[in-house]
Order: structure tokens, then C-alpha cells, then sequence
């Protein structure tokens, strides 16, 4: 196979991975609209998929993902735009991070929510124990249409993989889609159990500290990556087989 063939089996791939992302945040109930979004570096320089402004996310094929470079240019025929917005924020993250392959954005309600506290993600639970160290936070700048937000952003982003957009919504990066979803699944569990422990209004029964910061240096065998890779992505592509099979494209 030459160089050419492997770029294009490779966006095949990501194609379909991240079609499948789509799906699943609609599946979980993740989605606004048309809005919010996920992205994915290609495998030719400066590019990335996106996608299509005004499809909901459980009627993206893999086909319908639009290619975009750096400049913001389509690189292939559609005759879908693109969010301005979403390719403000994807734009800077694939310039400036190497290892971000995947970028997810989303405005869930528990998300959004948890972004307008003060103090953002508590240590209430095992779950946002393990996200909160991988925490980074973005003051709200307004709908994400200046193209200088984009260095403050990912001065904001740094090296972490997890990001509060204060008073906006959730973003996270991945080396893989898997990866990146992963992520977002902790970040938004932990969201949403903590919005349901605080409307409880019963006292919170408080973690040691030093039991926080175990928690929080956990790694698991192989790192999120490996388990993403071996264990939830491919459990994720299966569910997605048995109870929306056309998402592949292929009938």
C-alpha cells in the first residue's frame, strides 16, 4: 500500500470513529441541536473533520464529515458549512497540541451547569477525583468567534485533557476519539452527579484529603488511552451496531 492509500484508509477510519462519536453523544443524550461539537486531525498536514453545520448528530454518515485545514478552508466538495465557532475553538487545539488528535466540545445541562460554580468540579466522588486533576479552566469570552481567543484558550488548555469553559459548557482532548470520549464520559458523569448531590440539600460527607490526591494520581494499567482503546471504544462501536446500524453509512 502507498502513501497515498494508507492516508486514505486512515481517514476512512477516523471517519467512521468519529461518526460514531456523533451518535453517541446523541445516544446519551449529550447533543444541543445543531450546536456544540468534535473533531479529529488528519493524517495530511493541517487538517482536521468536522461536523456539518445544521445536521444533527444522529444523522451524521461518515461521508457528510467536512475536511477543514488550519486557515479554515474546506478541502473537500459539501455543500455543508461549518461552525465558525467550532472551528475558533478545534482550529487551536489542533495547532497547538501534538497529542490532541481528538477534540470534543459539548453544552450538556450538568456541564454547563458545573461551569458556572465559583468552585467548578468538586471531590464529592470517585469519579471527579479522577477527572479533577486533569481540570483546566477558560473564562467566557463570548460566542467563540474571534480568532485571538484561540492563543488564550490553549494557554488556558495547557497540557491538561479536560477543560471548564466558564459558564459555556465542557471540552476535552484525546491521542485517540476513543480516548477523548472517555474523558468526557468521566467529566460529565462527575457533573452530573454532582448537580444531584447538591440539589439533595443534605450535608456532603467529606473525603480525606490525602485520600483525594491517591485518587487523583490513579493511572490505570496501560493509561485512559490503553483502556479506551481496548476496552470501552470498541464496547461503544458494538452498542452502536446492535441499536443504530445504519451509523456506518454502508446501506
Amino acid at each position: 500500500m502507498n502513501a497515498t492509500s494508507t492516508m486514505q484508509a486512515t481517514e476512512a477510519e477516523l471517519r467512521r470513529d468519529l461518526t460514531a462519536a456523533y451518535r453517541l453523544v446523541a445516544l446519551f443524550g449529550w447533543d444541543d441541536l445543531v450546536a456544540t461539537h468534535i473533531s479529529v486531525r488528519l493524517p495530511e498536514p493541517n487538517a482536521f473533520l468536522i461536523n456539518p453545520f445544521g445536521m444533527l448528530f444522529d444523522e451524521i454518515r461518515p461521508a457528510d464529515l467536512v475536511k477543514v485545514d488550519l486557515d479554515g478552508q474546506v478541502l473537500s466538495p459539501t455543500p455543508w458549512k461549518v461552525n465558525h465557532a467550532g472551528f475558533v475553538i478545534h482550529s487551536a487545539i489542533h495547532a497547538a497540541r501534538d497529542d490532541a488528535h481528538c477534540a470534543v466540545h459539548l453544552h450538556t445541562l450538568d456541564g454547563v451547569a458545573v461551569s458556572t460554580l465559583e468552585e467548578g468540579l468538586l471531590p464529592l466522588n470517585q469519579t471527579a477525583m479522577l477527572v479533577a486533576s486533569d481540570l483546566a479552566f477558560h473564562e467566557y469570552e463570548g460566542v467563540a468567534s474571534n480568532l485571538e481567543e484561540r492563543a488564550r484558550l490553549v494557554a488556558d488548555l495547557g497540557d491538561r485533557n479536560a477543560m471548564f469553559l466558564r459558564n459555556h459548557g465542557t471540552l476535552t482532548v484525546g491521542r485517540t476519539i476513543g480516548e477523548a470520549f472517555t474523558t468526557m464520559y468521566y467529566l460529565e458523569t462527575a457533573c452530573s452527579i454532582q448537580v444531584r448531590a447538591l440539589a439533595m440539600g443534605r450535608p456532603l460527607h467529606p473525603v480525606a484529603p490525602e485520600v483525594i490526591a491517591g485518587v487523583a494520581q490513579f493511572r490505570p494499567m496501560g493509561g485512559l488511552e490503553a483502556v479506551a482503546r481496548d476496552l470501552v471504544w470498541p464496547a461503544l462501536l458494538r452498542k452502536l451496531d446492535r441499536i443504530d446500524p445504519g451509523w456506518r453509512g454502508e446501506e
